[in-house]
């Protein structure tokens, strides 16, 4: 299909930057992520399936397409990225650290934190 190129470059930098696309089977109307036409989303990445460069995966009237890792090199070669730069589905976020507050510990006998409930 042919398509602006403008259209598929915000399509591939939208797929890149998030690693993952949701389009609803619509064809007629705008795509709410991408400022371009649905239809021009589902076709580019029905494009990029057959290549084996997104996984599909369609329910409930909306399609769902994930980068693979061929995808990614694809995509960062078609867009000019460097290596540094990775999807947000692949960016490790650093574990939380657990709060060190005070505990009831039994061994010690301090019931600092904890209450008992007053019977009547």
């Amino acid at each position: 299909m042919l398509m602006p190129k403008s259209d598929r470059t915000k399509i591939y930098q939208y797929l890149f930057q998030e690693g993952v696309l949701v389009a609803k089977k619509d064809f007629e109307i705008q795509h709410d992520d991408i400022e371009t036409r649905n239809l021009y989303v589902i076709k580019s990445m029905q494009s990029l399936t057959s290549k084996g460069y997104v996984k599909t995966q369609f329910s409930w009237q909306y399609y769902y397409y994930t980068l693979t890792d061929e995808g990614l090199e694809y995509l960062r070669e078609w867009l000019n990225v460097p290596e540094g730069i990775v999807p947000k589905t692949l960016l490790v976020d650093a574990v939380p650290e657990r709060a060190q507050g005070r505990r009831f510990n039994p061994r010690r006998g301090d019931d600092e934190g904890y209450r008992r409930r007053n019977r009547d």
